[in-house]
């Protein structure tokens, strides 16, 4: 495949404190897919796949519960979404998607993290282009020949299929999320996903060693660390 996934729960904190931000950022994003949509995930595909990678990341069923209860309750915040692109040390791209009820201190918290690491906040779409926006799905499974035969009988705009240590990556068209899990899930009986969503997959990787790669860190951690920053993406092999 030659190219990287985001795997959240390589991501997981380990702290107390890191793990509250886990858990917020959850929360938030729950509550808007369930307050644009419908709040029972039963008629909700989408929230009914992000609670469930919720679980797998160990957040709480009160965290879960919360946020749909409030959902279903009207009022509340706005939230909205905010994507910002940029390069990172040795011409690494990165693409930070926010959820935000202030646009204004988000760009502003955003930019500050870029600064800090001397990298360069770019415009919309500045890198983009290097990426492939896909559903990603990872799981167990020992025959990709199988994988790929399930995946085109259901019609499914195939990317990339790739076995490697008793694990399975399949890469599909975002667009067809639903109909590639649906499939997977038929085809392989009790499947249970380690990576299940959509993502911004790199076209090609840039390693970083030494002080790239500490530095790389050091943003990426402080990225993640703002409130409004729910995921990070990025082109980096540290």
């Amino acid at each position: 495949m030659g190219r990287a996934y985001q795997n959240r729960k390589d991501a997981i904190a380990k702290t107390s404190d890191k793990k509250a931000k886990v858990y917020s950022k959850y929360g938030r994003e729950i509550y808007v897919c369930a307050k644009s949509g419908d709040p029972d995930p039963d008629l909700n595909a989408t929230l009914r796949a992000l609670i469930e990678r919720a679980r797998r990341d160990q957040v709480p069923t009160h965290v879960i519960d919360r946020a749909i209860e409030k959902a279903k309750g009207g009022g509340g915040e706005d939230f909205a979404q905010a994507r910002y692109e940029g390069y990172g040390p040795n011409g690494t791209m990165l693409i930070v998607e926010c959820l935000t009820d202030n646009p204004t201190r988000t760009f502003n918290e955003v930019r500050t993290a870029f600064g800090k690491a001397k990298a360069k906040l770019g415009n919309a779409g500045a890198v983009a282009h290097m990426f492939d926006h896909c559903a990603v799905f990872v799981f167990p499974a020992d025959d990709e020949d199988a994988v790929l035969e399930a995946l085109l009988t259901a019609d499914v705009d195939v990317i990339d299929v790739e076995s490697e240590g008793g694990m399975v990556t399949v890469l599909a068209k975002n667009t067809q999320y639903g109909e590639a899990k649906k499939a997977i899930v038929d085809a392989f009986d009790g499947v249970e996903f380690e990576v299940d969503e959509i993502q911004f997959v790199p076209q090609n990787t840039t390693a970083l060693t030494g002080e790239d790669a500490e530095m790389f860190e050091k943003l990426v951690d402080a990225l993640e660390d703002l409130d409004d920053v729910q995921k990070v993406f990025h082109s980096a092999e540290v």
